[in-house]
Protein backbone atom coordinates (compact mmCIF):
# COMPACT_ATOMS: atom_id res chain seq x y z
CA UNK A 1 0.00 0.00 0.00
CA UNK A 2 2.57 2.23 0.64
CA UNK A 3 6.04 3.04 -0.91
CA UNK A 4 7.69 2.97 2.86
CA UNK A 5 10.81 1.01 3.03
CA UNK A 6 9.66 -0.42 6.42
CA UNK A 7 7.26 -3.07 7.25
CA UNK A 8 4.84 -2.69 10.30
CA UNK A 9 3.45 -4.91 12.75
CA UNK A 10 1.46 -4.55 15.71
CA UNK A 11 2.21 -7.23 18.89
CA UNK A 12 -0.11 -7.49 22.01
CA UNK A 13 3.07 -9.95 23.45
CA UNK A 14 3.93 -8.89 26.74
CA UNK A 15 7.51 -6.61 26.15
CA UNK A 16 9.80 -8.53 27.80
CA UNK A 17 8.87 -11.37 25.21
CA UNK A 18 8.92 -9.50 21.90
CA UNK A 19 12.06 -10.97 19.27
CA UNK A 20 13.63 -8.07 18.33
CA UNK A 21 17.62 -6.00 17.91
CA UNK A 22 15.57 -3.69 19.38
CA UNK A 23 13.26 -2.88 22.28
CA UNK A 24 12.14 0.77 22.38
CA UNK A 25 10.40 1.29 26.08
CA UNK A 26 9.51 5.09 27.07
CA UNK A 27 9.73 5.95 30.33
CA UNK A 28 7.58 8.83 32.04
CA UNK A 29 9.29 11.38 34.64
CA UNK A 30 7.59 9.73 37.36
CA UNK A 31 8.06 6.33 38.65
CA UNK A 32 7.05 4.23 35.48
CA UNK A 33 4.02 1.82 34.97
CA UNK A 34 6.89 -0.91 33.64
CA UNK A 35 6.52 -2.98 36.97
CA UNK A 36 6.22 -6.37 34.70
CA UNK A 37 8.90 -5.33 32.38
CA UNK A 38 11.23 -4.57 35.62
CA UNK A 39 10.61 -7.38 37.45
CA UNK A 40 11.82 -9.81 34.16
CA UNK A 41 14.68 -7.46 34.17
CA UNK A 42 15.63 -8.32 37.85
CA UNK A 43 15.05 -4.89 38.88
CA UNK A 44 17.45 -3.20 36.84
CA UNK A 45 14.61 0.01 35.59
CA UNK A 46 14.78 0.37 39.54
CA UNK A 47 18.25 0.00 40.09
CA UNK A 48 18.80 2.81 37.23
CA UNK A 49 16.48 5.29 38.96
CA UNK A 50 17.40 5.08 42.40
CA UNK A 51 20.89 5.94 40.62
CA UNK A 52 19.94 8.77 38.83
CA UNK A 53 20.64 7.20 35.77
CA UNK A 54 17.20 6.95 34.34
CA UNK A 55 14.81 9.85 35.35
CA UNK A 56 12.44 9.81 32.11
CA UNK A 57 13.35 13.56 31.20
CA UNK A 58 11.63 13.85 27.81
CA UNK A 59 13.73 12.86 25.34
CA UNK A 60 16.54 11.23 27.67
CA UNK A 61 18.42 8.00 26.26
CA UNK A 62 19.54 5.45 28.49
CA UNK A 63 20.73 1.98 26.58
CA UNK A 64 21.00 -1.61 28.27
CA UNK A 65 22.81 -3.67 26.04
CA UNK A 66 22.85 -7.51 26.24
CA UNK A 67 19.76 -6.75 28.59
CA UNK A 68 18.94 -10.45 30.91
CA UNK A 69 16.00 -11.63 31.38
CA UNK A 70 14.24 -10.05 28.06
CA UNK A 71 13.96 -11.57 24.53
CA UNK A 72 14.95 -8.98 23.05
CA UNK A 73 18.40 -8.20 22.19
CA UNK A 74 19.05 -4.59 23.21
CA UNK A 75 16.97 -2.27 25.32
CA UNK A 76 15.95 1.17 24.80
CA UNK A 77 15.01 3.82 27.42
CA UNK A 78 13.66 7.10 26.05
CA UNK A 79 12.18 9.66 28.47
CA UNK A 80 8.67 11.03 27.84
CA UNK A 81 8.29 13.58 30.07
CA UNK A 82 5.51 14.18 33.01
CA UNK A 83 2.97 12.09 32.36
CA UNK A 84 0.12 15.21 32.44
CA UNK A 85 2.32 16.84 29.91
CA UNK A 86 2.22 13.89 27.79
CA UNK A 87 0.91 14.72 24.01
CA UNK A 88 1.09 13.01 20.76
CA UNK A 89 4.00 15.59 20.19
CA UNK A 90 6.15 14.72 22.64
CA UNK A 91 5.61 10.80 21.68
CA UNK A 92 6.47 11.33 18.32
CA UNK A 93 9.59 13.45 19.27
CA UNK A 94 10.49 10.91 21.85
CA UNK A 95 9.91 7.88 19.33
CA UNK A 96 12.03 9.93 16.78
CA UNK A 97 15.33 10.63 18.79
CA UNK A 98 15.37 7.19 20.36
CA UNK A 99 15.06 5.99 16.39
CA UNK A 100 18.16 8.58 15.44
CA UNK A 101 19.96 7.15 18.36
CA UNK A 102 20.27 3.60 16.50
CA UNK A 103 19.92 3.55 13.57
CA UNK A 104 23.66 4.60 12.39
CA UNK A 105 23.79 0.51 11.60
CA UNK A 106 21.58 -1.87 10.23
CA UNK A 107 18.74 -3.83 12.06
CA UNK A 108 15.84 -6.20 11.03
CA UNK A 109 13.70 -5.60 13.73
CA UNK A 110 12.62 -3.00 16.43
CA UNK A 111 9.77 -3.24 18.51
CA UNK A 112 8.10 0.30 20.23
CA UNK A 113 6.46 -0.17 22.95
CA UNK A 114 3.28 2.18 22.52
CA UNK A 115 3.03 4.48 25.83
CA UNK A 116 0.11 4.44 27.92
CA UNK A 117 -2.94 6.68 26.82
CA UNK A 118 -4.88 8.63 29.91
CA UNK A 119 -6.79 11.28 30.08
CA UNK A 120 -4.18 13.70 27.98
CA UNK A 121 -3.56 10.94 25.56
CA UNK A 122 -6.01 8.44 23.54
CA UNK A 123 -4.99 5.34 21.79
CA UNK A 124 -4.89 7.07 18.05
CA UNK A 125 -2.65 9.93 19.53
CA UNK A 126 -0.34 7.44 21.11
CA UNK A 127 -0.10 4.83 18.11
CA UNK A 128 -0.20 7.59 15.39
CA UNK A 129 2.69 9.55 17.46
CA UNK A 130 5.03 6.39 18.31
CA UNK A 131 4.85 5.22 14.89
CA UNK A 132 4.94 8.55 12.69
CA UNK A 133 8.15 8.97 15.38
CA UNK A 134 9.78 6.24 15.08
CA UNK A 135 9.68 7.01 11.08
CA UNK A 136 10.93 10.03 11.09
CA UNK A 137 13.72 9.14 13.35
CA UNK A 138 14.84 6.23 10.95
CA UNK A 139 15.86 9.01 7.94
CA UNK A 140 18.38 11.12 7.42
CA UNK A 141 18.82 13.89 4.61
CA UNK A 142 21.50 11.69 2.96
CA UNK A 143 20.60 10.82 -0.40
CA UNK A 144 22.93 11.26 -2.42
CA UNK A 145 25.25 9.87 -0.14
CA UNK A 146 27.61 7.29 -2.15
CA UNK A 147 28.19 5.60 1.43
CA UNK A 148 24.63 5.43 3.59
CA UNK A 149 24.89 6.97 7.07
CA UNK A 150 21.57 6.17 7.82
CA UNK A 151 19.44 2.91 8.05
CA UNK A 152 15.93 2.37 8.69
CA UNK A 153 14.87 -1.58 10.22
CA UNK A 154 13.02 -3.52 7.68
CA UNK A 155 10.13 -3.71 10.68
CA UNK A 156 8.90 -1.59 13.44
CA UNK A 157 6.93 -3.68 15.94
CA UNK A 158 4.11 -1.75 17.53
CA UNK A 159 3.54 -3.18 20.87
CA UNK A 160 0.76 -2.61 23.05
CA UNK A 161 -3.28 -2.62 23.57
CA UNK A 162 -5.02 -4.30 20.30
CA UNK A 163 -4.51 -1.91 17.50
CA UNK A 164 -7.28 -1.43 14.78
CA UNK A 165 -6.20 -2.18 11.18
CA UNK A 166 -7.71 0.83 10.22
CA UNK A 167 -5.09 3.17 12.62
CA UNK A 168 -1.84 0.90 11.96
CA UNK A 169 -3.07 1.46 7.82
CA UNK A 170 -3.10 5.24 8.89
CA UNK A 171 0.41 5.04 10.86
CA UNK A 172 1.77 3.37 8.11
CA UNK A 173 0.64 5.92 5.20
CA UNK A 174 1.17 8.91 7.32
CA UNK A 175 4.78 8.11 8.06
CA UNK A 176 5.27 7.22 4.41
CA UNK A 177 3.74 10.94 3.73
CA UNK A 178 5.91 12.42 5.90
CA UNK A 179 8.80 10.84 4.35
CA UNK A 180 7.97 12.02 1.13
CA UNK A 181 7.69 15.53 1.37
CA UNK A 182 11.01 15.09 3.42
CA UNK A 183 12.81 13.61 0.33
CA UNK A 184 11.29 15.89 -2.09
CA UNK A 185 12.34 18.86 0.04
CA UNK A 186 15.69 17.58 0.68
CA UNK A 187 16.46 16.61 -3.08
CA UNK A 188 18.97 18.98 -5.35
CA UNK A 189 16.95 21.07 -7.19
CA UNK A 190 19.30 19.43 -10.02
CA UNK A 191 16.88 16.50 -9.68
CA UNK A 192 13.70 18.06 -8.43
CA UNK A 193 12.29 21.05 -10.88
CA UNK A 194 8.63 21.55 -12.36
CA UNK A 195 9.21 19.34 -14.88
CA UNK A 196 10.28 16.58 -12.85
CA UNK A 197 8.28 17.50 -9.40
CA UNK A 198 5.09 17.25 -11.77
CA UNK A 199 6.25 14.07 -12.95
CA UNK A 200 6.72 12.33 -9.66
CA UNK A 201 3.01 14.49 -8.17
CA UNK A 202 1.71 12.24 -11.11
CA UNK A 203 2.65 8.68 -9.25
CA UNK A 204 -0.55 8.18 -7.44
CA UNK A 205 -3.29 5.87 -6.32
CA UNK A 206 -5.67 5.80 -9.31
CA UNK A 207 -8.09 6.88 -7.61
CA UNK A 208 -6.33 10.24 -7.91
CA UNK A 209 -7.29 12.59 -11.15
CA UNK A 210 -3.69 14.47 -12.28
CA UNK A 211 -3.60 17.31 -14.88
CA UNK A 212 -0.46 18.95 -15.73
CA UNK A 213 -0.10 22.29 -16.98
CA UNK A 214 2.41 22.99 -19.20
CA UNK A 215 3.44 26.60 -20.30
CA UNK A 216 0.93 26.87 -23.44
CA UNK A 217 -1.90 25.69 -21.21
CA UNK A 218 -0.88 27.97 -18.51
CA UNK A 219 -1.14 31.01 -20.98
CA UNK A 220 -4.23 29.79 -22.37
CA UNK A 221 -5.36 29.64 -18.37
CA UNK A 222 -4.71 33.28 -18.05
CA UNK A 223 -2.11 32.54 -15.30
CA UNK A 224 0.10 34.96 -15.85
CA UNK A 225 1.69 35.33 -12.24
CA UNK A 226 2.77 32.01 -12.44
CA UNK A 227 4.28 32.58 -16.11
CA UNK A 228 6.00 35.81 -15.05
CA UNK A 229 7.60 34.63 -11.98
CA UNK A 230 8.91 31.80 -14.43
CA UNK A 231 10.16 34.01 -17.20
CA UNK A 232 13.89 34.10 -16.04
CA UNK A 233 14.28 30.05 -15.58
CA UNK A 234 15.49 27.73 -18.21
CA UNK A 235 13.64 25.11 -16.85
CA UNK A 236 9.55 26.43 -17.73
CA UNK A 237 7.17 25.59 -15.35
CA UNK A 238 4.28 23.61 -14.24
CA UNK A 239 0.54 23.93 -12.46
CA UNK A 240 -0.11 20.31 -11.12
CA UNK A 241 -4.17 19.62 -10.04
CA UNK A 242 -5.06 16.37 -7.78
CA UNK A 243 -8.92 15.29 -7.54
CA UNK A 244 -9.28 12.91 -5.15
CA UNK A 245 -13.02 12.04 -4.82
CA UNK A 246 -14.44 9.48 -2.55
CA UNK A 247 -17.56 10.32 -1.01
CA UNK A 248 -20.58 12.28 -2.83
CA UNK A 249 -22.05 14.68 -0.12
CA UNK A 250 -19.59 16.02 1.62
CA UNK A 251 -17.92 19.59 -0.30
CA UNK A 252 -14.67 19.78 -1.21
CA UNK A 253 -11.22 20.64 1.02
CA UNK A 254 -9.08 22.59 -1.32
CA UNK A 255 -5.10 22.51 -0.42
CA UNK A 256 -2.60 24.65 -2.42
CA UNK A 257 0.75 24.71 -2.04
CA UNK A 258 3.55 26.67 -2.90
CA UNK A 259 6.19 24.66 -4.75
CA UNK A 260 9.68 26.98 -5.98
CA UNK A 261 11.76 24.24 -6.64
CA UNK A 262 14.86 26.98 -6.19
CA UNK A 263 14.50 30.50 -5.11
CA UNK A 264 17.81 32.55 -6.14
CA UNK A 265 15.16 35.35 -5.76
CA UNK A 266 15.29 36.93 -9.25
CA UNK A 267 16.77 39.73 -10.03
CA UNK A 268 16.12 40.51 -5.96
CA UNK A 269 18.74 37.94 -5.78
CA UNK A 270 19.64 36.51 -2.53
CA UNK A 271 22.74 36.14 -0.91
CA UNK A 272 24.59 32.65 -1.50
CA UNK A 273 23.91 32.15 2.56
CA UNK A 274 20.33 33.17 1.61
CA UNK A 275 19.90 30.70 -1.05
CA UNK A 276 21.80 27.57 0.42
CA UNK A 277 18.47 26.29 1.78
CA UNK A 278 16.38 27.63 -1.29
CA UNK A 279 15.59 24.25 -2.66
CA UNK A 280 13.19 24.03 0.22
CA UNK A 281 11.33 26.21 -1.19
CA UNK A 282 8.48 23.99 -2.86
CA UNK A 283 7.82 22.22 0.98
CA UNK A 284 4.28 23.83 0.83
CA UNK A 285 3.63 21.61 -2.57
CA UNK A 286 5.28 18.42 -1.20
CA UNK A 287 3.16 18.80 2.02
CA UNK A 288 0.18 19.17 -0.34
CA UNK A 289 1.05 16.27 -2.50
CA UNK A 290 2.21 13.99 0.05
CA UNK A 291 -1.23 14.11 2.20
CA UNK A 292 -3.39 13.84 -1.26
CA UNK A 293 -1.56 10.59 -1.40
CA UNK A 294 -1.84 9.41 1.49
CA UNK A 295 -5.71 10.23 2.04
CA UNK A 296 -6.15 8.31 -1.39
CA UNK A 297 -3.95 5.32 -0.19
CA UNK A 298 -6.41 5.40 3.43
CA UNK A 299 -9.51 5.46 1.46
CA UNK A 300 -10.44 8.55 3.39
CA UNK A 301 -14.29 9.64 2.80
CA UNK A 302 -12.85 13.26 1.75
CA UNK A 303 -13.11 15.38 -1.15
CA UNK A 304 -10.39 16.84 -2.07
CA UNK A 305 -8.73 19.44 -4.66
CA UNK A 306 -4.56 19.99 -4.43
CA UNK A 307 -3.21 22.38 -6.09
CA UNK A 308 0.54 23.01 -6.99
CA UNK A 309 1.84 25.91 -8.80
CA UNK A 310 5.89 24.66 -9.99
CA UNK A 311 8.43 27.43 -10.86
CA UNK A 312 12.22 28.39 -10.39
CA UNK A 313 12.60 31.80 -10.18
CA UNK A 314 16.33 32.66 -11.97
CA UNK A 315 17.79 35.66 -12.78
CA UNK A 316 17.91 35.16 -16.61
CA UNK A 317 17.78 37.35 -18.90
CA UNK A 318 13.84 37.42 -19.47
CA UNK A 319 13.29 37.51 -15.76
CA UNK A 320 10.64 39.69 -14.53
CA UNK A 321 11.71 42.94 -13.13
CA UNK A 322 11.03 45.54 -10.46
CA UNK A 323 8.09 47.56 -12.17
CA UNK A 324 6.76 44.91 -13.89
CA UNK A 325 2.97 44.74 -14.01
CA UNK A 326 1.82 41.44 -13.56
CA UNK A 327 -2.04 40.15 -14.35
CA UNK A 328 -2.96 37.34 -12.35
CA UNK A 329 -5.78 34.68 -13.61
CA UNK A 330 -8.84 36.38 -11.58
CA UNK A 331 -7.36 39.16 -13.80
CA UNK A 332 -5.91 41.08 -10.76
CA UNK A 333 -2.85 43.59 -11.75
CA UNK A 334 0.36 42.99 -9.54
CA UNK A 335 3.13 45.94 -9.46
CA UNK A 336 6.64 43.51 -8.56
CA UNK A 337 8.70 45.74 -6.42
CA UNK A 338 10.83 42.80 -5.35
CA UNK A 339 11.19 39.66 -7.67
CA UNK A 340 12.00 37.36 -4.32
CA UNK A 341 8.69 38.19 -2.85
CA UNK A 342 7.39 35.36 -5.76
CA UNK A 343 5.64 32.91 -3.38
CA UNK A 344 2.73 34.83 -3.56
CA UNK A 345 2.99 35.38 -6.77
CA UNK A 346 2.31 32.08 -7.83
CA UNK A 347 0.05 31.27 -5.31
CA UNK A 348 -2.23 34.10 -6.09
CA UNK A 349 -2.82 32.30 -9.93
CA UNK A 350 -3.21 28.95 -8.44
CA UNK A 351 -5.52 30.20 -5.15
CA UNK A 352 -7.92 32.01 -7.65
CA UNK A 353 -8.03 28.81 -9.57
CA UNK A 354 -8.88 26.64 -6.36
CA UNK A 355 -11.92 29.45 -5.96
CA UNK A 356 -13.21 28.69 -8.76
CA UNK A 357 -13.86 25.34 -8.64
CA UNK A 358 -16.14 26.05 -5.40
CA UNK A 359 -14.60 24.29 -2.22
CA UNK A 360 -15.95 24.69 0.98
CA UNK A 361 -13.09 25.77 2.63
CA UNK A 362 -9.08 26.54 1.32
CA UNK A 363 -6.27 25.85 3.14
CA UNK A 364 -2.51 26.76 1.70
CA UNK A 365 0.87 25.95 2.63
CA UNK A 366 3.90 28.21 1.77
CA UNK A 367 7.31 28.87 3.03
CA UNK A 368 6.50 32.57 2.72
CA UNK A 369 8.51 34.78 4.45
CA UNK A 370 11.66 35.38 6.58
CA UNK A 371 9.39 37.72 8.79
CA UNK A 372 7.04 35.22 9.99
CA UNK A 373 10.45 33.21 11.63
CA UNK A 374 11.09 36.32 13.19
CA UNK A 375 7.77 36.72 14.84
CA UNK A 376 7.22 33.03 15.82
CA UNK A 377 10.42 31.66 15.69
CA UNK A 378 11.64 28.46 13.58
CA UNK A 379 9.14 25.92 15.48
CA UNK A 380 5.64 27.94 14.76
CA UNK A 381 3.42 28.18 11.32
CA UNK A 382 1.97 31.71 11.04
CA UNK A 383 -1.42 31.42 10.43
CA UNK A 384 -3.72 33.92 8.92
CA UNK A 385 -7.21 33.38 7.62
CA UNK A 386 -10.17 35.46 6.39
CA UNK A 387 -13.09 33.05 8.86
CA UNK A 388 -12.22 32.45 11.97
CA UNK A 389 -14.11 28.98 12.30
CA UNK A 390 -12.60 27.30 9.76
CA UNK A 391 -8.82 28.57 11.58
CA UNK A 392 -9.97 27.27 14.41
CA UNK A 393 -10.70 24.23 12.88
CA UNK A 394 -7.35 24.33 11.15
CA UNK A 395 -5.51 25.36 14.43
CA UNK A 396 -7.27 22.39 16.30
CA UNK A 397 -6.04 19.70 13.85
CA UNK A 398 -2.43 20.91 13.92
CA UNK A 399 -2.51 20.39 17.43
CA UNK A 400 -4.15 16.98 17.25
CA UNK A 401 -1.36 16.22 15.40
CA UNK A 402 1.36 17.61 16.83
CA UNK A 403 1.98 19.99 15.31
CA UNK A 404 2.05 23.90 16.39
CA UNK A 405 0.09 27.29 14.27
CA UNK A 406 -0.27 30.74 15.73
CA UNK A 407 -2.83 32.81 14.56
CA UNK A 408 -1.76 36.45 13.02
CA UNK A 409 -3.90 39.16 12.48
CA UNK A 410 -5.36 40.53 9.60
CA UNK A 411 -7.12 43.75 10.11
CA UNK A 412 -7.72 45.55 7.13
CA UNK A 413 -5.15 48.70 7.23
CA UNK A 414 -2.76 45.82 6.60
CA UNK A 415 -4.30 45.85 2.69
CA UNK A 416 -3.89 49.85 3.00
CA UNK A 417 0.18 48.70 2.82
CA UNK A 418 -0.40 47.11 -0.80
CA UNK A 419 -1.83 49.39 -2.56
CA UNK A 420 -0.39 50.34 -5.93
CA UNK A 421 -0.23 53.77 -8.16
CA UNK A 422 -0.26 51.64 -11.52
CA UNK A 423 -1.76 48.39 -10.24
CA UNK A 424 -4.49 46.78 -8.31
CA UNK A 425 -1.91 45.51 -6.02
CA UNK A 426 1.97 46.08 -5.22
CA UNK A 427 3.76 42.63 -4.50
CA UNK A 428 5.57 43.63 -1.18
CA UNK A 429 4.55 46.49 0.78
CA UNK A 430 7.18 49.80 1.57
CA UNK A 431 8.09 48.76 5.29
CA UNK A 432 9.65 45.52 6.40
CA UNK A 433 7.02 45.76 9.57
CA UNK A 434 4.42 43.03 9.62
CA UNK A 435 5.47 41.51 6.26
CA UNK A 436 4.27 37.96 6.43
CA UNK A 437 0.77 39.60 7.65
CA UNK A 438 1.13 41.45 4.52
CA UNK A 439 2.06 38.61 2.62
CA UNK A 440 -1.16 36.92 3.90
CA UNK A 441 -3.15 39.70 2.99
CA UNK A 442 -1.99 39.88 -0.53
CA UNK A 443 -2.94 36.03 -0.76
CA UNK A 444 -6.37 37.08 0.18
CA UNK A 445 -7.35 39.08 -2.45
CA UNK A 446 -7.11 35.36 -4.87
CA UNK A 447 -10.23 33.51 -2.64
CA UNK A 448 -12.92 35.13 -3.72
CA UNK A 449 -14.58 35.29 -0.21
CA UNK A 450 -14.04 31.48 0.42
CA UNK A 451 -13.35 30.32 3.86
CA UNK A 452 -9.07 30.42 3.80
CA UNK A 453 -6.33 29.58 6.10
CA UNK A 454 -2.35 30.50 4.93
CA UNK A 455 -0.37 28.63 6.50
CA UNK A 456 3.41 30.53 6.40
CA UNK A 457 5.62 27.41 7.24
CA UNK A 458 8.77 29.44 6.44
CA UNK A 459 10.33 27.94 9.83
CA UNK A 460 8.82 24.65 10.47
CA UNK A 461 9.39 23.54 7.20
CA UNK A 462 13.33 23.44 7.48
CA UNK A 463 15.58 22.86 10.22
CA UNK A 464 18.90 24.46 9.95
CA UNK A 465 20.94 21.98 11.90
CA UNK A 466 20.21 18.54 13.32
CA UNK A 467 18.35 18.17 17.16
CA UNK A 468 17.82 15.22 19.18
CA UNK A 469 14.32 14.61 17.48
CA UNK A 470 15.42 15.40 13.64
CA UNK A 471 17.72 15.68 11.15
CA UNK A 472 18.73 19.09 10.09
CA UNK A 473 17.07 19.79 5.92
CA UNK A 474 13.46 18.87 4.94
CA UNK A 475 11.00 18.24 8.59
CA UNK A 476 7.95 17.23 6.49
CA UNK A 477 6.21 19.62 8.39
CA UNK A 478 2.15 19.62 7.99
CA UNK A 479 2.03 16.29 6.40
CA UNK A 480 0.53 15.33 9.74
CA UNK A 481 -2.55 18.38 9.99
CA UNK A 482 -3.75 18.12 6.48
CA UNK A 483 -4.27 13.98 6.44
CA UNK A 484 -5.91 14.91 10.17
CA UNK A 485 -7.98 17.44 8.19
CA UNK A 486 -9.00 15.20 5.34
CA UNK A 487 -9.60 11.91 7.91
CA UNK A 488 -12.43 14.41 10.04
CA UNK A 489 -13.63 16.43 7.55
CA UNK A 490 -17.20 16.77 6.68
CA UNK A 491 -17.68 20.44 5.38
Amino acid sequence: MSPLPVRFAASQAPPADVEADWLVLGVPQEKGPAAALDQRLGGQLTRLREAGDLTGKLLELVTVLNPSGIVAKRLLLVGLGPIARRTRASVHDALAAALRSITGRKFGRVAVVIPDSGESLDQTAAVLGAGVGAVQGCFGPGLRKAEPSRFAPDEIVLVGEPIPQALLDRVRAEAAAVTLARELVNSPPCDLYPETFAARAAQVPTSVEVEVWDEARLEAERMGAILGVARGAARPPRLVILRYRNTGSTPTLALVGKGVTFDSGGLSLKTSEQMADMKGDMAGAAAVFAAVRAAAELGLKVNLLGVLPLVENMPGGRAMKLGDVLVARNGKTIEVLNTDAEGRLILADALAYAAEQKPAQIIDLATLTGSCMVALGTEIAGLMANDDAWAGRVRAAATRAGERAWPLPMDSDFEEMLKSKVADLKNVPPSRYGGAIAGGKLLEQFVAGVPWVHLDVAGPAWADREAPTRDAGGTGAFVRTLIELAANYRG
